[in-house]
């Protein structure tokens, strides 16, 4: 009986001990700022709802993190006629303000739409090279508009710019604006590898995207249209991101220089072939030297599958001397 009389009685103090503590005021752990103030209720957890809307502290600029140390929390608490907040050892709290980033992808979409409304560029060929890191504006997370691009300044000789962006309702209710500067540029499609490659390595339809470079920055024999890449071999090690040129991608060979192929000559009513080695390597369509390992003679032919060549019918004479037999279609 006694001990069952204990059990309930420790029992009766952990849960008011529990009660107690739940209605105890806390302090937060890290906080998200997303105003300019932080009242008692962004930093204590139970704060009174007479108290709560209090400020007590200005909150770090838009983006940026500072941190605030507990016993000055404590004290306003204090000041406010709350005691016994409970802060759980902890000797400061992180404070982050929240905000979104405008990047440099969307300022220079405005810009290139100012430069072709009011100074008559193309925009799909127009670009800016930014003085220094893309630029960036940052903005309260509510913060809704497009962004504009306004008070342009260009030399038309050397293509220097400076400009305004802004985000807001209107020019005179900016909620955010920034001065930019940088260089107009011409920019031409180019095709770009999305993956590195190793030589000899095929090139796949996605390994190739068309991308848009300042002109001058592009070299003259890069290829700008690459629709037609996919299947060709890299001559050598080629890097991603980097614009594709002429030399750099190869027809894939489907003979190989030293091959025993089979030389086909086609006539109305008839089909030669022979088996012949190649002289040189060659891609589809190339026109190659093949020899009879017997005779030795040499004829050209046209490379027209693995391993197979077509002889001109100019040449049918020649096939037949170097050994040539008939075949039944």
């Amino acid at each position: 009986m006694i001990r069952t009389l204990a059990c309930a009685l420790g029992a009766a103090l952990l849960w008011s001990g529990a009660a107690f503590a739940a209605d105890r005021p806390i302090l937060r752990g890290d906080v998200v700022a997303k105003r300019d103030i932080l009242t008692l209720a962004d930093l204590v957890e139970g704060a009174p709802a007479a108290l709560a809307e209090t400020a007590l502290f200005r909150s770090p600029v838009l983006g940026q993190t500072g941190t605030i140390q507990t016993r000055r929390i404590v004290e306003a608490a204090q000041e406010l006629g709350m005691s016994g907040l409970e802060t759980g050892g902890r000797l400061q709290i992180t404070v982050t303000r929240a905000a979104r980033q405008v990047g440099g992808g969307e300022i220079e979409a405005a810009l290139r739409r100012a430069l072709g409304d009011k100074l008559g560029f193309d925009p799909a060929a127009t670009g800016i090279v930014f003085d220094g890191a893309p630029p960036q504006l940052t903005l309260a997370p509510d913060t809704r508009g497009e962004v504009v691009a306004g008070d342009l300044l260009l030399d038309r000789r050397s293509r220097r710019l400076s400009a305004t962006v802004w985000i807001g309702p209107s020019p005179t209710e900016r909620r955010a604006s920034l001065r930019v500067s940088g260089t107009v540029v011409d920019l031409v499609d180019v095709a770009v590898l999305t993956r590195s490659l190793e030589r000899g390595e095929s090139v796949r339809p996605s390994d190739i995207s068309v991308e848009k470079r300042p002109r001058d920055a592009v070299s003259p024999d890069a290829i700008l249209d690459g629709t037609s890449l996919a299947g060709r071999v890299a001559r050598r090690a080629l890097g991603a991101g980097g614009f594709v040129r002429s030399g750099d991608l190869a027809r894939p060979e489907l003979v190989q220089k030293g091959e025993i192929v089979t030389a086909v000559y086609e006539a109305p009513g008839m089909i030669l072939s022979m088996r012949v080695r190649a002289s040189e390597g060659g891609a589809l369509g190339d026109v190659i030297t093949i020899v009879n390992p017997g005779s030795k003679k040499a004829v050209p032919a046209t490379v027209v599958a693995p391993g197979k060549v077509s002889v001109r019918p100019g040449f049918t004479e020649r096939v037949v001397a170097a050994g040539a037999l008939p075949s039944q279609n």
